[in-house]
């Protein structure tokens, strides 16, 4: 028998599922009992529904509509409460955090959300996520002190804390504390949504939760008030960038993400089948070094490969279109309380000369860089391609190692299995939320006395006047010792059907307020 592909095996299937709801022809709604429904295509199988467990992007994107953080940023990237019921009490030295929760909020199984359901979350999310991780350094304490109040106690002022406990990827979700599991079995939240069913390799169903308890502010961002006006989200993984598109065009998806920035010109031409999507300032690719082991375990090595590198070329692989991407080394854009030039001299060097001669001082011997890469982001791997062969133009042995997303994600915890890896970060206000390897633990696994120097002085700093010059520091950091390489600014294409009505572009698109027209 012809074995298919594992990829195209799971296209098939995910097409087979939407076929056999009547999604062969245009949209008729996904659900079996005449349920307002939206139909949405991912880029792959998420590795896990545990948000608090990874910063995956795919993870996040699905989860946040079952769990809920305490903040959360506004359309304008300002903190905001969500189930807090207003901004901390902060005391004078920034050591003490007062929280108060909001009274009434349910969760899906039933009863009412308390404090200790708060500090058991934030304990378990300290234990189990990188950024989470980061954040325990710096406490000296979690208690709660009431069935509304929770207490936060640091060893010294931490500036980021609040923007930590607000962001989307790798959520400091609030859980039910009796589903609390390593591994998570129970996915119980207080989300708009509340978890259904999991088909590996066909989707996610997520259903309206009826007893949600919304925010009463105007909704902003991923701020305010959030209502399911849609009664079920199904999340389909489509790993095939091309079968988004076609699906898309067919009608097949409500909504396909991160799509090929040159299938644009096929979706403005179909106006009414399509609406295209731009999601500007988006974020940035990014290729982590395996500071650890193998052959990027040496900085004078991984300086070498950082100089052989062009990111414009690679940008232009990645996107196509100018109007998707940037070609700039300051990881903060213009205008910004954080852009810097910081260490900028060494950003788009692409001096294949200059690099030889730099490994061949650092000892480098002909030993295989092995980068982790995968198809299922399709600029992920046309930026991998660029690099391997500007990586051998200056004497490098580039292995590139394509595999699938949730693989790269199991591979890259283990550093015996790789060198490099290329991965993506939203855009966001505050530099401690990406990359997560400015934390402590991230795959990747950079330390060194010059990086701790620097973030302490930028995280005990509260004033944001004085926080921009320090980060300028972070960034000279990151040049010189390369634990990554920020490798520019993209904007990311999607697209919706004309009949998904509220959809708002953000970096990790929600569901909550649309609605389906007729």
């Amino acid at each position: 028998m012809t074995q298919i592909p594992l990829i195209r095996r799971r296209n098939a299937m995910a097409t087979a599922i939407l076929v056999g709801v009547g999604l062969g022809k245009p949209l008729a709604g996904f659900a079996q009992s005449g349920k307002s429904a939206l139909n949405l295509a991912m880029v792959a199988e998420p590795p896990t529904l545990d948000i608090q467990s990874t910063p995956a992007d795919l993870v996040c994107i699905i989860m946040q509509h079952v769990y809920e953080p305490l903040f959360t940023f506004d359309a304008k990237a300002a903190l905001v409460p969500m189930l807090a019921e207003s901004m901390p009490k902060i005391s004078g030295d920034g050591k003490l955090y007062e929280i108060t929760l909001r009274k009434g909020v349910m969760l899906h199984s039933g009863r009412e959300l308390n404090a200790d359901d708060v500090v058991a979350s934030l304990r378990r999310w300290m234990e189990v996520s990188p950024r989470g991780k980061s954040v325990a350094a710096q406490v000296a304490d979690l208690t709660a002190k009431g069935p509304l109040t929770v207490e936060i106690s640091l060893k010294n002022a931490y500036a980021p804390l609040l923007s930590q406990l607000a962001m989307a990827s790798g959520m400091a979700a609030i859980m039910a504390k009796e589903s609390l599991a390593q591994p998570l079995r129970e996915y119980v939240g207080t989300g708009p949504y509340r978890f259904k069913e999991r088909r590996p390799d066909q989707y996610v169903l997520l259903t309206r939760f009826d007893g949600y308890s919304a925010r009463k502010e105007a909704a902003s961002g991923y701020g305010g008030k959030r209502v399911a006006e849609v009664e079920e989200l199904r999340f389909v993984p489509v790993p095939n960038a091309n079968t988004r598109v076609e699906g898309a065009l067919a009608g097949q998806f409500h909504y396909a993400d991160l799509l090929p920035i040159e299938a644009l010109s096929r979706l403005e031409k179909a106006p009414g089948k399509v609406v295209p999507i731009m999601t500007p300032s988006f974020g940035f690719p990014y290729l982590v070094f395996n500071t650890k082991e193998g052959s990027m375990s040496q900085q004078s090595t991984r300086k070498a490969v950082q100089t052989a590198l062009g990111h414009g070329e690679m940008l232009a692989a990645g996107f196509g279109d100018t109007r998707f991407f940037i070609a700039e080394g300051n990881h903060f854009p213009k205008g910004t309380p954080f852009y810097s030039d910081a260490g900028t001299a060494s950003y788009n060097e692409r001096d294949a000369r200059k690099a030889k001669t730099q490994a061949d001082q650092a000892g480098y011997k002909g030993e295989p860089i092995r980068i982790l890469t995968s198809r299922q982001y399709d600029f992920h791997y046309n930026m991998a391609l660029i690099m391997a062969e500007q990586l051998k133009k200056a004497g490098f042995k580039a292995d590139l190692n394509v595999v699938e997303w949730a693989t790269l994600l199991q591979r890259r915890a283990d550093p015996k299995l790789w060198d490099i890896y290329i991965t993506h970060s939203g855009q966001f206000p505050e530099p401690m939320l990406s990359p997560p390897q400015l934390g402590d633990g991230a795959p990747g696994w950079w330390t060194s006395p010059a990086k701790q120097q620097a973030l302490s002085a930028l995280n005990q700093e509260s004033n944001p006047a004085k926080r921009g010059a320090l980060w300028g520091k972070v960034q000279q950091v990151v040049y010189d010792e390369v634990p990554y390489i920020n490798v520019g600014k993209f904007a990311s294409l999607s697209a919706r059907a004309p009949s998904l009505q509220g959809y708002t572009p953000f970096t990790y698109p929600f569901f909550w307020n649309t609605s389906l027209k007729g």
